[in-house]
């Protein structure tokens, strides 16, 4: 594997920490859904991540952003009832017909169908490839697992037409070294071509050539140009956006852009904007592909980001604060369909935070939240 000559920086063990876990707090044992007030527009999801027995967690949204609670599944396999340190924990298909989750607890990841009406039916359950999966990203009939068990990899399987997976032989790369490097996330870019992985420890994003047999190739190693890069998500135009958690040091939170290049290189477009907040983990694109969000876990709030022509980043406010959270935000997603809203899940509140998107990027708060969340919830993914 291609390797730089960087140190390793061990304070991106601060930010670790900052990031993945869930703060003291007693939510109930289980979610208490807003009241049904008009008809929905899609489905939210998010994973108890429990160790006696991991659960996907449904939500109608409805025409005005609100959300109404819709289920629980099982995934048949079990989490670790504590913060993964990770963004991609669940993730629908492309064309929604599918929803994956990792069971981090029993080293397994579970496939659903997904119904028209939003609702889940089990169809498997398999082994990781590892240890401790944390991160999945599908592109097609291929899905991938990034495990954080013992050194660490990424494992590739093919998805059947009856939503079973089976491993592709070949498919399992070793990340930019064996064990330490921490990673937060996996994800195919757009085009399906690249697999992308962060790695905290080691301030180094890992790119892996796919082959069209769907085998990952030896993966090239990036240099980060912040501190301890954590979530990331590919724009319309295929540039890479990615949260810089900066060791989880005050105010020094920021985010960055790339341009994949045909060798696996990533070209700075901008390098590590800030946004004066602090363990800035988290990213979700808006709907057409101008604003980028980060949530940032330790002073509790989101920071938007407009995104220029030629991948250049400008925050929508000056202060870095966009919108404030009910506490310790984990992860966020966006929806796909009607209005936009954005979602933001809170470790510390047990809660899933609710704001409309406006023409401008601007996120105005809604009510109709999620509160009461299990201690360990995880993930985030809407339809």
């Amino acid at each position: 594997m291609k390797r730089l000559n960087n140190a390793v920086l061990t304070a991106a063990a601060v930010a670790a920490a900052a990031c993945a876990e869930n703060p003291t707090a007693s939510p109930d044992s289980s979610p208490s859904p807003s009241s049904s007030v008009t008809a929905a527009t899609g489905s939210l999801y998010t994973a108890t991540n429990g160790a006696a027995g991991n659960e996907v967690l449904s939500y109608r949204i409805e025409a005005d952003g609100s959300l109404t609670f819709d289920g629980a599944a099982a995934t048949g396999g079990a989490g670790t009832g504590a913060g993964l340190g990770n963004q991609g924990g669940v993730v629908l298909s492309d064309n929604g017909r599918w929803l994956f989750a990792v069971n981090a607890g029993s080293d397994e990841v579970s496939v659903f169908a997904r119904r028209p009406d939003g609702s889940l039916t089990r169809t498997d359950v398999v082994g990781s490839g590892g240890s401790t999966p944390i991160s999945v990203t599908q592109s097609g009939s291929l899905l991938y697992v990034l495990n954080r068990g013992g050194d660490g990899g990424i494992a590739g399987f093919r998805l059947s037409a009856h939503g079973t997976l089976s491993m592709i032989p070949g498919s399992q790369q070793g990340l930019s070294q064996a064990g330490g490097v921490d990673p937060a996330q996996i994800q195919f870019s757009n085009d399906g071509r690249w697999l992308v992985v962060t790695e905290k420890n080691t301030d180094r994003i890992v790119v892996y050539p796919v082959a069209p047999s769907g085998d990952a190739g030896t993966g090239v190693v990036n240099h980060s140009h912040g501190a301890t890069p954590f979530g990331f998500a590919f724009d319309h135009a295929g540039r890479l956006i990615v949260s810089n958690a900066a060791g989880g040091a005050a105010g020094a939170g920021s985010v960055s852009s790339y341009a994949v290049a045909g060798d696996g290189s990533l070209h700075v477009l901008d390098a590590a904007v800030p946004n004066f907040q602090s363990a800035s983990c988290w990213i979700a694109i808006s709907r057409n592909g101008l604003f980028a969000y980060t949530t940032n876990a330790a002073t509790n709030n989101t920071s938007g980001y407009h995104i220029g022509a030629r991948g250049g980043l400008t925050l929508l406010d000056a202060s870095g604060v966009t919108a404030m959270n009910s506490g310790g935000p984990i992860d966020a997603a966006v929806t796909h369909r009607g209005r936009q809203y954005l979602y933001v899940l809170n470790g510390a509140a047990g809660a899933i935070d609710a704001f409309e998107v406006g023409p401008d990027g601007e996120l105005a708060p809604l009510g109709g939240g999620v509160t009461g969340l299990p201690a360990g919830t995880n993930g985030l993914a809407a339809h």
